[in-house]
């Protein structure tokens, strides 16, 4: 009696799912598998594996037991090998990235250390527009010197303003450059709008800002802080010679594949 019950509730579900259903049964895949033959000639519904959101997960393939699917995103793999990689201007959702990177292989390794290869115009767009808080690249260094392991740091490209700071976070003997990148020393901008005093309070923090940027770079230079609170008063263009003589990074990497390294992924596939 209860077999029959069950046999009852599937066959009515079943008619219910088919009438939301714009697809005739004729139609439906076998590869579904949505009916499966039991003891004798009744039929028991089997329910599909469900994902997050509804939709039907694909059934995992293997072959020779080793999982068949598709490959793992490039930002993994990078990841994987312990590589962080900053290619946009520092906005909050790329510093919770960035962030979460970091904290996650502090805790995988305390020893081995981070590659963080800079692309970024900072704060702003490449045209000057201010698109970021210098609060991003604040905590963003904070975690640098957070977690246990040296954070090597290499410039490509660009690094402007406070992609420039993070660059000189790196642990000393171990801030690089690429041949034809360009660092950017500079203060920040001011996003403030309204009415005059709120602008007065957000300029006073806008000072605040420049003072700790500044203080930051002055430290890993080596500097005084006035000194480079009065090189980034302007627009301070460094090539990558010149940043080893400010002290901002301490070699220009001029072989090629110097940090060419096989990659972990395929020595567990080995």
């Amino acid at each position: 009696m209860k077999f029959q019950v069950l046999a009852f509730v599937a066959l009515l579900s079943t008619q219910v799912a088919e009438a939301f259903n714009p697809t005739p049964r004729s139609s439906v895949s076998a590869s579904n598998k949505l009916w499966t033959p039991s003891a004798g000639k009744q039929k028991v519904w089997t329910p599909p594996h469900m994902a997050s959101g509804g939709a039907e997960r694909a059934q995992e393939q293997y072959y020779d037991g080793a999982r068949i699917g598709p490959p793992p995103d490039l930002p993994s793999l990078l990841l994987h090998n312990r590589i962080v990689y900053i290619g946009m201007p520092l906005v909050p959702a790329v510093t919770e990235l960035i962030i979460a990177e970091l904290l996650y292989l502090n805790y995988e390794s305390t020893s081995d250390p981070i590659t963080m290869y800079i692309n970024s115009s900072g704060t702003t767009t490449a045209t000057g527009q201010a698109v970021g808080f210098e609060t991003e690249a604040f905590a963003i260094a904070d975690v640098m010197k957070y977690v246990r392991p040296p954070v090597h740091t290499v410039a490509l490209g660009q690094a402007f303003g406070a992609a420039a700071m993070l660059l000189s976070q790196g642990k000393r003997g171990h801030r690089y450059s690429l041949p034809n990148a360009t660092i950017l020393l500079n203060q920040p901008k001011s996003q403030a709008r309204g009415q005059a005093t709120d602008i007065a309070i957000k300029a006073r923090e806008v000072m605040q800002n420049r003072k700790t940027t500044c203080e930051l770079i002055a430290s890993a230079c080596g500097k005084r802080p006035d000194i480079v609170m009065e090189d980034c008063s302007r627009v301070k263009y460094l090539q990558p010679e010149e940043a080893v003589e400010y002290g901002l990074i301490d070699k220009v990497i001029q072989t090629k594949g110097a940090f060419s390294a096989k990659p972990a992924f395929l020595g567990a596939l080995e």
